[in-house]
């Protein structure tokens, strides 16, 4: 009995694993500017010496799409994936991708299945589709779930989206912090119509952005998460106008606001490059550098308030001059 149980599994052993490995690729994406989609399939252990040995089978969800006999050397497609193909010269590489044009795309589960002789193996990618820019996506939905499912990739990640909203609040905050000092601190008449101004300013750019959020964070809604991107980022070119008004009201320029406002174009002019190449790429791939942008609007306003708290701490409040 022993001799029997060695003998297979040294016959195991040289005839290599009975399992066929696949790379682990759990999702890929397309979006409206891929004119083909291939989807992965990659074998580590193929052993065959011909593509006769060779069996593929490739199906969405629970049917069969694509089919390919090495042994006839013939493939066959469902009427709905017409121009799905593999490359047989790259089965012996262990390469069994599926290759389709987007027009044929439909998002779901993929499942490869690949045969060896007397070895099989399967793995299962989930094709998802990125869209950027639909007008009406619960119709898209629908007509995706007639097709296999709908599932939309959200534009940026949630936690881009959380940076995208918490620094140009906080920024706003920062400013409110100023503002505070400055009706606190400051209070000649010349100040007044400013103050004014700046009051109104700073609630119309508040009520601006929380809108933006309203519209960028719940739901994947790409034109209403765009609409809210752009309100965000455009709106905090205020801020700059602000913190200059607020230099101007309470001690006049100086080389180290002067510094801050530059800082703080900068940092506005980085998040307009972001949201430009963000809105004309397929997939915004440069919301880091947007996020950047946001990031160092609001660090200007925080060096603007230390600066602003420490000037204030060294001045007497001024007060209105008295009637005579």
């Amino acid at each position: 009995m022993w001799p029997l149980a060695a003998a297979l599994l040294l016959g195991s052993c040289c005839c290599g694993s009975a399992q066929l490995l696949f790379n682990n690729v759990n999702s890929i994406e397309f979006t409206s500017c891929n004119e083909t989609v291939v989807i992965p399939c990659i074998v580590r252990n193929v052993e065959a010496q011909s593509t006769e040995e060779m069996f593929v089978k490739w199906k969405l969800n629970k049917s069969y799409i694509f089919i390919y006999d090495g042994n006839k050397n013939s493939s066959t497609t469902d009427q709905n994936f017409t121009s799905a193909k593999i490359s047989v010269t790259d089965l012996l590489n262990g390469i069994a991708s599926l290759k389709m044009d987007k027009r044929d795309a439909m998002v779901g589960n993929y499942t490869c299945e690949v045969t060896e002789l007397s070895r099989e193996g399967k793995t299962v990618i989930e094709l998802k589709n990125r869209t950027a820019f639909n007008t009406d996506q619960g119709s898209a939905c629908s007509y995706e779930e007639e097709k296999g499912g709908c599932k939309l990739v959200s534009w940026f990640s949630p936690n881009e989206k959380i940076l995208i909203v918490i620094f140009p609040i906080l920024a706003i905050l920062l400013f409110w912090g100023k503002f505070g000092i400055l009706t606190l601190k400051y209070k000649s008449s010349h100040t007044n119509k400013r103050i004014i101004l700046l009051l109104v300013a700073g609630l119309v750019l508040t009520v601006i952005v929380v809108v933006g959020a309203i519209l960028l964070i719940p739901g994947e809604k790409p034109v209403k998460n765009a609409s809210g991107l752009g309100l965000i980022v455009i709106s905090t070119g205020i801020l700059i106008l602000l913190q200059y008004n607020v230099f101007m009201t309470a001690f006049g320029m100086t080389s180290f606001t002067i510094a801050i406002l530059i800082t703080q174009v900068l940092g506005y002019v980085l998040a307009l490059v972001g949201l430009c190449l963000c809105i004309m790429a397929c997939e915004p791939v440069h919301g880091p550098l947007l996020i950047s942008g946001l990031g160092i609007i609001a660090l200007a306003e925080l060096l603007g308030l230390v600066y602003m708290k420490f000037v204030a701490s060294n001045q007497r409040t001024i007060q209105p001059p008295r009637n005579r």
